[in-house]
């Protein structure tokens, strides 16, 4: 699940990124987060597979629930990353605006 998840992330994130008008959000940044992240699963889920063989298709439903919860999370984690990124760059200077409106 954690693989599934963070593929379907990483294919709307890049379609969003290859749609792009202009740079100004840095979806590359994001893109290559969830890439590597979805790189790495399929690394786990390669090694499990030759752990487990034929039981890697028939995990557990708890197993399945704290694949889901850890998917999420890191999809959560990579747009919290992004959002600091973009909150450190100010591409369009509303941070630095709205700071300088409130002094």
């Amino acid at each position: 699940m954690t693989l599934l998840i963070t593929v379907f992330a990483t294919i709307i994130c890049t379609v969003k990124w290859y749609n792009r008008k202009d740079d100004s959000m840095k979806l590359g940044i994001l893109c290559f987060m969830y890439w590597g992240a979805a790189l790495m699963w399929l690394g786990d889920a390669i090694f499990e597979y030759m752990e487990l063989g034929a039981e890697y298709f028939a995990p557990a439903p708890a197993d399945m629930l704290n694949d889901s919860f850890l998917g999420f999370s890191v999809i959560a984690l990579g747009l919290i990353v992004w959002l600091i990124v973009l909150l450190v760059k100010d591409p369009k200077g509303s941070v630095r605006a709205a700071l300088a409106k409130k002094m």
